[in-house]
């Protein structure tokens, strides 16, 4: 799961780059220091701010994700032994626990 700490770093590292490339950019074509600067710094805050967002609204679209086979067991309480059987069937069904030929685990 993406938390939103994480949509902030990659966000902000993502336009370090950015910001690297259009301050050389605006200023070959500026040469002004100062021009650069409030043109770099007004993009990123407008680019930053969308990125973020755009992260956002993408991880509440469920297009393109697969459900985890896990995902439908309620894990925030002290799981009972039928809810536990349930987990390990779906474990034997992915092949993450082996049956060998006697029926064992």
């Amino acid at each position: 799961m993406e938390t939103k700490k994480r949509s902030i770093v990659k966000s902000i590292t993502w336009r370090v780059t950015g910001i690297v490339i259009l301050l050389l950019i605006a200023y070959l074509i500026t040469g002004n220091m100062k021009e650069t600067g409030i043109i770099t710094v007004i993009f990123h805050i407008i680019m930053v701010t969308l990125y973020y967002l755009h992260e956002r609204i993408w991880i509440k679209i469920n297009w393109g994700k697969e459900e985890h086979p896990l995902a439908d067991i309620d894990i925030s309480k002290k799981l009972s032994s039928k809810e536990i059987e349930e987990i390990e069937e779906k474990l034997r069904e992915m092949g993450h626990i082996k049956v060998d030929s006697s029926g064992n685990n």
